[in-house]
């Protein structure tokens, strides 16, 4: 039976994972952020064999421990072209594209370019049922775009690539509580109006000094608020509420 164990920063709320065939099986690491000792305490205890270590992208709440992980397992890690040319060899050591597929043991793992929170951001999909989205899908919310982000992108990257996966599969994000496909295609506040199932908004207001539109006003996963806007010269973006003036 596959294990999936997560660990949440308390500051950050981010994740890291370890994804295994099984107790004694091989497995790999997904992301790190500095609060794993308890999914190096199961790989002992399980003597899990780890073969990858996955990188989803170069935020700094995401990669912290990747350089520990190589001395102690001596494996690659794999990510985004960019995000190695971001991070340095001291990070990632091989670079992965969408498409691309990592096998360890009886895991199969695909790598999907969903690029929009940032360019070199990557969620993978373990034996076509486990999708691990960082910070491009969370339970009932998404990725902000304003910072070396595109909204078309995310769009794009939601809709187009993660909405196709089978309702059933189990969405892993960077931050916080699993959920499913189909639960965020049904209830996702930002995917219910890319859908047309809900109406845009047309409240005036003011983000980072600049005029726009409040499309929409949702929740974030750290409990506070998330918008989507659209500036008057007609860009959009997602960004946090705090930088929302309504």
């Amino acid at each position: 039976m596959m294990i999936i164990q997560r660990t949440e920063n308390p500051q950050w709320l981010s994740n890291a994972y370890l994804v295994a065939e099984g107790p004694g099986g091989s497995g790999v690491l997904i992301d790190a952020n500095e609060v794993v000792d308890d999914l190096l305490e199961r790989i002992d205890r399980d003597s899990i064999t780890i073969t990858n270590v996955l990188c989803t992208h170069h935020h700094s709440d995401h990669v912290g421990d990747f350089p520990d992980y190589k001395k102690r397992f001596g494996v690659p890690v794999l990510g985004h072209q960019l995000a190695a040319e971001r991070l340095g060899r001291r990070f990632i050591d091989e670079t992965i594209g969408d498409g691309d597929t990592i096998r360890s043991g009886s895991l199969e793992i695909q790598a999907i370019a969903t690029p929009g929170h940032c360019a070199d951001h990557l969620a993978f999909l373990v034996n076509g049922t486990e999708a691990f989205t960082a910070d491009c899908l969370f339970k009932g919310t998404v990725g902000g775009t304003m910072n070396q982000g595109s909204y078309s992108d995310q769009r794009h990257s939601i809709m187009d690539r993660l909405m196709k996966l089978p309702p059933e599969t189990t969405v892993h994000p960077g931050h916080r509580e699993p959920t499913t496909i189909g639960d965020e295609w049904d209830t996702n506040p930002f995917i219910r109006v890319w859908r047309g199932v809900d109406p845009e908004g047309t409240e005036r207001c003011l983000v980072r000094g600049r005029d726009a539109t409040l499309i929409l006003w949702g929740p974030d996963y750290d409990g506070t608020h998330k918008a989507w806007v659209r500036f008057d010269d007609g860009e959009d973006a997602i960004v946090g509420g705090s930088q929302v003036e309504r």
